[in-house]
This record gives C-alpha cells, structure tokens and sequence, in this order.
C-alpha cells in the first residue's frame, strides 16, 4: 500500500501523524517498507503494525526511539520482553476497544457478528477519499508519449490538442514528447468541454496552478541551496509534501465555494 494508504489506516488512533513523521521513522531504521523499481514506497501490513507500535509507545509510554527500536529487534529477534508485548496489545486494543493484536482484529471481522464488520465501515468513510499523497506527484521520467500517442490515449482529436497546448495547458518536452499527465489532463479537459468549458476558460486553473508552484517552490528554494549531502533531494519532498497539501486545501476550498454558491 502507498503511504497515503497507511496514513488513512493511522489517523482514526493517531490524528497527529503525518507522512513526514512516517519517514523520519523509516530513516531511524524503525520501519523498512520496500521500494518500487521507480522508487515509491510500498507497505505491508507488518510495517503498519510497527508503525501503530511505535506510536504507541510514544504516546503511551513515552519512550525514546532508541529504546522503542530496541525493542522492535527483540520482537525480530523472537525475544521480545513482557512489556513489548503489552504495547502492542495496547496499540490494537486502542484501535478496537477489545481486540489484543492485529491477527485477532481480523479474524473477528472475518466470523463475528454484523455489530463489528458496522463498526468498521464509518472509520474508514471519515477519511478524505480525494487526499492526495506525495507519492502521487513523483514524476515517471520514463514515459514518453508521441503526439500521436496522446490523442489515441486520451481519444481527442488534433484541433483540441492544438487548443490545449495554445492555452499552454499542455506542453511538449524539448524533444517533443508528453508525460502520462498530459493524457490525465487532456482526458478531463475533454470532460469539461461537455459542459461548455474551452480550453481558453481553463487558463484560469492554469494560472492559480503556477501561483500555488511558486509559493512551494519559494519555500523549498533554501533547502535545495543547502550544502549538506541530500539537499536537493530533500527539497524534492518537500515540494511533493506541499504540493499534495495544496492540493488538498485546494480541493476542501473549491467544495466549500460551490456549496455557498448553492445556497448549502
């Protein structure tokens, strides 16, 4: 699962945990999720389970991250104290108010009665299902699309290329190829144009767009010129972390404006 997966699996126990705080975690050696040839993140269900044990204790018992690490090996290690074991049956009773370990949590869900599997079922729809990962906005520099790749995939025509691309909505690598993105917003712009909307009417998406870039990229710009060894790639995340939020707070706002406009 992404790690904005794990953050909806997290947040109903643990409101504060953010996907900055999940990676400092990994970078402690206190989870180790795997990585994608193209280099996304992957967790497992295990590595859940060491992360809501962490937090637990944290939380719980405030302990410093080197004795919870120290006690994530003696799990590994089959040696695990008393009191490892009672944090984490205290991190699942917490989720559920009964069950002692994740195992026991699932068979319940899988052979109690209707009470349990109803219980579930709000939590998870109290999780924004629109909220957008910083994983979701790495770039896959290896797609490259030919123009006629483009209009097959997103099934438009030379003219509504031609459109978008005046609009500056779309435009062409040095060499002329598109991204997989161009076939994402080229598909939807073909949507909005059910309703009325040309693509000269969505420059105005396109200018807030390069307003809100500019401002995360004003806030990344010092970490990028940083000296230390990884700078440019921790300006990178951070660019992916802002633009996700933006676009989160981007969407809450648009909901909120149409559901005045509606008199709601």
């Amino acid at each position: 699962m992404s790690i904005g997966s794990v953050l909806d699996l997290l947040r109903p126990d643990f409101p504060d945990v953010t996907i900055s705080k999940i990676r400092f975690l990994e970078a402690e050696g206190l989870i180790r999720p795997e990585r994608t040839p193209s280099g996304y993140r992957r967790f497992s269900v295990a590595d859940c389970e060491r992360l809501r044990f962490v937090l637990t204790a944290q939380r719980d018992q405030y302990l410093p991250l080197k004795v919870i690490k120290e006690q994530l090996e003696a799990i590994d290690s089959g040696a695990a104290t008393l009191g490892v074991r009672e944090a984490r049956a205290r991190a699942h009773s917490g989720r559920t108010g009964a069950s002692e370990s994740a195992a026991s949590d699932s068979e319940h869900s899988d052979t109690s009665g209707g009470n349990r599997n109803g219980a579930a079922a709000p939590r998870r729809l109290g999780v924004v299902p629109s909220e957008i990962s910083p994983d979701d906005l790495r770039f896959d520099h290896e797609i490259r699309l030919t123009r006629a790749d483009l209009l097959a995939q997103a099934d438009i025509d030379e003219t509504f290329l031609n459109d978008l691309v005046r609009a500056n909505l779309i435009t062409p690598g040095p060499a002329g190829f598109f991204d997989g993105d161009a076939v994402t917003l080229a598909k939807t712009a073909k949507a909005m144009a059910e309703f009325g909307l040309e693509a000269r009417h969505l420059r105005a998406f396109k200018l807030a767009a390069d307003r809100e870039a500019a401002l995360v990229a004003q806030i990344a710009a010092p970490i990028a010129k940083s000296r230390d060894a990884g700078a440019r790639a921790r300006a990178e995340e951070t660019v992916r972390e802002l633009a996700a939020l933006s676009l989160t707070l981007h969407t809450c706002l648009v909901k909120s404006s149409v559901r005045t406009s509606l008199g709601g």
